[in-house]
């Protein structure tokens, strides 16, 4: 993507402009404009300015170049355009057929329209234009959204795709087409999964039967390819690159990760990736204005990059053949565009079907699973252990009962006992993050949320009201447009708005994956060995402050400590209690928690005799918990009455790559505050730092450890806007470390 920013931002002219292909006045100036700001180049360099003020002093009279200049306005600074950004959206208007075979379609312009033209690859640019621009303000008469949807509805081939014109062909360029403006006309027209009545809403509609999107999904399914332009004609190929920006449309609008069988977006970015010139940071692609015109290639490739790589902030659980998953179509969509103008950042959501998926790791790559349904949670016993392995993970469950569906009810409460026996589901309370992290909720129209805590953070929160349905009227017409909407409808949908948002940014941290981050959850630790011969074994430290919280914390530690040594741990988890001499057979003892606890006169006994015989402990304090901080500083201060925790100087050798570690001069801290009163929430602060450890020498020797900010939940993949801690990375640098100076001693 650097390449091809660098190639296209070199080719601008002076005047801000890029070469105009043929009579398309603007139109390779806004595509590339388009490009570079979907692909990260802040609106402020000189290179976005200059073309801006170049787009401003042209008035194109083609459907592709306005229409791509209409979408260049609403991506940059749609307030300060906006008088242009209506002009375009009126003047695409008029261009639209309005009588004759071809009514509701485009064609390039207003001077070559007339009843027997019109072609679908115009049309979906103008539908896209249209769609941006009303988003911000623009009026868009009723009708042309109605006959654009009657003119693509009625041309859908019976095999489920669409050709360039009625009646031709289909091709995989021109079903994306269909799909798209079908969901873009759809959601124009449709009043959405809800329906309003007076103060009262209707959240359980008849769901929705096979549509002509399913149809145009299956077609794409059966002749999905990346690799060429499929055709029912024959010789598929042309036009690839524009194909693929019309791939990646579908995919994110629909929230699909697969057509098919296909990871649309990792097959496509390996194709590209391998396909640039790596020279000039170009492409060519097929068909003749792709061959012509790398300015043009290099756009549409760099759009499916940069588009199609928007973090994903949540998906969609299709766990069923029915439709019974997904009681509300647009509640993602709307909660996610919510979220996007929130925290100022492009995201994405997705379906995951746990039909397909294979691993753990595949659903981790979506950091917050969605469940909603009325009528039961029925999945077997090998996808109960998947969302188990999810949620130790670092996954986040958030699920609902759609229309207080009392069957699900039963069963998600009784799945969660069986995945997470030790854990219990509670009404969270006031003082919880969920309620407030991003913004308050009013209590008059707050609904009950429970949680369930694993994995050292509240990890699943669960409503037995219908959350969803005011997501998805928050979006529809009917509540968009209507004026006269009632007061006490808006403000459940505001509080409903805000309970989502909550959730997600409690769940997320506001820190979301790279969508090419590849999670593992590896099961072997360091060098592999046919015999458990030379295995280096660490007992957790059994007490009542919280012990087990983080069940995989340490074990993801030993696996990067050793992999970086070349060391066996033994994976097998111990728990061990002071009471008794079963710890005294471990060299290294480890200890986490997030409570206050007290050790016994024995325990305080084993545990000193333990370290003086040149035991170590390795301790932290679980999202920097201040009770099990004051408990685990008291309690070794009445053992060894004569000492105490002290900070561990930063020129330390453990901090150090002397022992084969790390440098740790320099870590980065997760710093949770509250945010100001204008800003509202908590908010995350991350700061470059020196570790803060505490140790404690006995006769000269390092034999306790102790790190009063978090380690565990990093390890665990979990974050959270409450845990003061290290991010991952360092978590494990800093483990590594210290498990490295240990066993040296």
């Amino acid at each position: 993507m650097d390449r091809a920013i660098r190639y296209l931002k070199q080719a601008q002219k002076s005047d801000g402009s890029w070469p105009n292909y043929h009579d398309f006045d603007g139109g390779v100036t806004s595509l590339v404009t388009l490009a570079l700001l979907e692909s990260g180049v802040p609106k402020d360099d000189p290179v976005i300015q200059k073309a801006l003020t170049s787009l401003r002093n042209t008035r194109p009279q083609k459907t592709y170049a306005l229409s791509l200049q209409t979408m260049v306005f609403c991506a940059v600074d749609p307030e300060k355009d906006l008088q242009l950004i209506k002009s375009n959206a009126a003047l695409l208007e008029s261009f639209q057929v309005e009588s004759g075979e071809r009514a509701g379609l485009w064609t390039y312009g207003a001077t070559q329209g007339g009843p027997g033209v019109g072609d679908n690859s115009n049309s979906q640019f103008a539908l896209l234009a249209l769609d941006e621009a009303a988003e911000h303000g623009a009026q868009v008469k009723e009708q042309t959204w109605r006959r654009a949807f009657f003119r693509w509805e009625s041309m859908q081939n019976g095999s489920g795709s669409w050709g360039y014109y009625p009646g031709a062909p289909g091709t995989g360029s021109m079903t994306c087409a269909g799909i798209t403006s079908m969901i873009i006309t759809t959601k124009r027209l449709e009043q959405g999964d809800v329906e309003i009545n007076g103060d009262n809403v209707n959240c359980c509609l008849p769901l929705k039967q096979e549509s002509s999107v399913d149809r145009g999904f299956d077609w794409l399914a059966r002749n999905m390819t990346l690799r060429t332009n499929p055709s029912e004609g024959g010789g598929g190929g042309n036009s690839l690159l524009y194909y693929l920006y019309g791939i990646e449309r579908v995919g994110r609008l629909s929230g699909r990760r697969f057509l098919g069988t296909h990871d649309w977006y990792r097959e496509g970015a390996e194709l590209l990736v391998a396909w640039q010139d790596r020279l000039q940071g170009s492409w060519k692609g097929t068909g003749v204005v792709e061959l012509d015109n790398p300015l043009i290639s290099t756009s549409f490739a760099l759009l499916f990059l940069a588009k199609g790589r928007r973090p994903v902030l949540v998906s969609k659980l299709r766990y069923t053949a029915n439709s019974d998953w997904e009681p509300h179509r647009h509640d993602l969509h709307n909660l996610n565009h919510y979220v996007e103008g929130l925290w100022k950042q492009r995201m994405t959501w997705q379906v995951i079907d746990l039909g397909a998926v294979k691993s753990a790791e595949e659903m981790l790559q979506t950091p917050v699973l969605w469940i909603s349904a009325k009528d039961g949670f029925q999945i077997n016993a090998k996808n109960e252990e998947l969302l188990r392995q999810y949620i130790e993970g670092g996954g986040f469950l958030f699920a609902e009962a759609g229309c207080g569906g009392k069957k699900f009810d039963q069963d998600f409460r009784a799945m969660l006992k069986r995945i997470l026996p030790d854990s219990a589901m509670r009404m969270l309370p006031p003082d919880h993050p969920v309620w407030f992290a991003e913004e308050p909720v009013n209590a008059d129209y707050a609904m009950p949320l429970y949680g369930l805590d694993a994995c050292c953070r509240t990890s699943v929160v669960y409503t037995p009201g219908d959350l969803s349905c005011y997501w998805e009227l928050s979006g529809s017409r009917s509540f968009v447009d209507d004026p006269s909407i009632s007061q006490k409808v808006r403000n459940q949908v505001k509080a409903a708005n805000a309970m989502g948002a909550n959730v997600l940014a409690y769940a997320t941290g506001r820190q979301l994956k790279d969508k090419l981050e590849r999670v593992e959850l590896t099961t072997g630790a360091g060098v592999e060995d046919s015999t458990n011969r030379n295995l280096l074994k660490i007992a957790k430290v059994q007490h009542v402050g919280g012990s087990d919280d983080a069940p995989a914390a340490l074990a993801n530690m030993v696996r990067v400590a050793g992999d970086h040594l070349k060391v066996r741990f033994d994976l097998e988890k111990k728990m061990v209690t002071l009471a008794d001499e079963s710890h005294q057979y471990y060299p290294l003892l480890f200890m986490h928690g997030r409570r206050d606890f007290g050790l016994n006169t024995e325990q305080r006994k084993n545990l000193k005799e333990y370290l003086e015989r040149g035991g170590f402990l390795f301790a932290d304090s679980i999202c920097a918990g201040q009770p099990f901080t004051t408990a685990f500083r008291r309690e070794l201060a009445t053992i060894f009455p004569g000492a105490k925790l002290e900070a561990i100087p930063i020129d330390h050798p453990m901090l150090s790559e002397e022992y084969g570690g790390y440098d740790l001069s320099n870590v980065t801290l997760n710093d949770p505050q509250t945010r100001g009163s204008d800003e509202g929430g908590l908010k995350s602060v991350q700061r470059q730092t020196t570790p803060e450890l505490e140790g404690l020498w006995i006769d000269g020797r390092l034999a306790v450890v102790f790190s009063p900010n978090d380690l565990s939940c990093a390890m665990e993949s979990g974050t959270s806007l409450q845990c003061k801690g290290y991010v991952k990375e360092d978590a494990a640098r800093i483990a590594t470390n210290i498990l490295l100076y240990a066993m040296q001693q």
